[in-house]
Formats: C-alpha cells, structure tokens, sequence
C-alpha cells in the first residue's frame, strides 16, 4: 500500500511562497487502479513527480507498505518499487529498445524475455526490439516502449503521468488496453495515472478529484464518475471530457 501523509509542496515565486499540494492525504491500496484527474495547474503533475521521487515534499510523509520513503531519491524509490512514467517519455539516443529494457529489468535478459514486454504492449517486436529509441520513433510508440519498460521492473506501484498526452487515437485504444490488461493482470502491484480522459476514468477502480492543490474528492468510480460528465470544473482545463487523446 502506497500512503501519501499531509504533503504539501511550495516553490519560491518572486520572492514569495506559492502552495502547489496543499496537505494531501491518500492511500493507494494494492492491486487498484487510481485516477487522480483535476484542472490544469490543480498540482497533479507535482504529485506524481513527489510519489516518484522527482520532487521532494515540503512538509509530510510517504509511505510503502508501512516504510517511510520519504527521504528517498527517484533511483532508491524505484528500486523499492515505484515505477513512473513521464508525460513526454525520454529519447536515449544510441541505446536500442532492447537494452532499455534490459536496464529496466536490472538483468541481461534473452532477446525473446524483452520481446515478451513490447508485446505486453501491442507492439510488434520484430520491428522495435533493434530500434534506437530516438527521434525516429512516434508519441505513441515511444509511449508503449515506456509503459513496457515499467512491467519489465515489475513495480509494486506503478504512476502515469497523462500518458495519452501527445498520441494518435489509434494508440490511445491501444493505450487503454495496455491498461486494462495490467489492472486484470495486477493482484498485488497498483496503478496511479494522472489524466482527465474518460476512457482512462471509465476502467478505474477509485478517482481523486484534485483541485486547487488540495483533494476535492476520492471515492469508486461508479460513485465520483457520474458527479463529473457533463461539467466542466474539476476534470478538464478544456471544457467537457472527451473519449479519444488530446
């Protein structure tokens, strides 16, 4: 279990304090897919960037399954079993799709082990495993190899940073059944993504509302879902949700 205690995070702004997280407390059991979505600049970025290790709380603590991990750098919060993927996924001139998933395993795995995650992913392997994963690659491919490279760690708690930003609708449907394969898949490891997509909040098992750096609401999705279709306040900077990527 994935516990967030009263965090709150503050940047300097001209000289003055600004509150991004506001004293957040959340619980992420195991084996359950989390949404948190909410308006732009409601701090959910800020947030999964704190569950990885990015960014360092101002004041609280986070705690995995009852260890404090909260002093703790991205590198050591990975090797205790976060995973975390960011919204612009990194290019890594030079290396090919294979070793990045090697890297990810911590283990030099058989071409046909690494295979097996791409295909995780609905990506043929054939065509990715030799690929360097650079410029030539699209959103949405690079965004599967990511998500790949996460079930290669095998990480208890597994965070998504609006993973459908930048991609096609094709690999958007292919998104959601990455998703709904790992949360059939996952008994025990938990997924956290940050997103205002319908689809995405449709396949969850719990939704946090964020706003204004403080949780608005958090509860089953048949419960919290119906309260946010058809507004425009708490689920999309844009207007009303819609079912394919942005």
């Amino acid at each position: 279990m994935l516990e967030l205690k009263n965090i709150s995070f503050e940047v300097e702004e001209e000289g003055q304090s600004k509150v991004i997280l506001k004293d957040i407390n959340l619980k992420v059991g195991d084996g359950k897919f989390v949404v948190i979505t909410g308006p732009n600049g409601s701090g959910k970025s800020t947030l999964a960037k704190i569950i990885a290790g990015i960014e360092q709380p101002s004041s609280g603590s986070i705690l995995l399954d009852g260890r404090d991990i909260t002093p703790l750098g991205v590198t050591d919060r990975a090797k205790a079993g976060i995973g975390y993927a960011f919204q612009n996924p990194v290019r890594f001139k030079g290396i090919k799709v294979k070793d990045l998933i090697r890297i990810a395993v911590g283990s030099d795995i058989s071409v046909a082990e690494a295979c097996k995650f791409l295909s995780e992913v609905g990506l043929c392997a054939r065509n990715y495993i030799d690929r360097e994963v650079n410029a030539s690659l699209s959103g949405g491919e690079l965004k599967r190899i990511e998500i790949a490279t996460v079930l290669a760690r095998g990480s208890k708690i597994s965070v998504f940073d609006e993973p459908e930003a930048g991609i096609d609708l094709w690999s958007f449907g292919n998104l959601i059944e990455v998703f709904e394969r790992m949360r059939a898949a996952g008994a025990d490891n938990s997924i956290l993504v940050i997103s205002h997509q319908e689809r995405i909040l449709n396949i969850a098992d719990e939704i946090v509302v964020l706003a204004g750096g403080e949780i608005k609401a958090h509860g089953a999705r048949e419960d919290i879902l119906p309260t946010l279709l058809g507004t425009d306040s708490a689920v999309s900077a844009c207007g009303k949700m819609t079912g394919g990527a942005q």
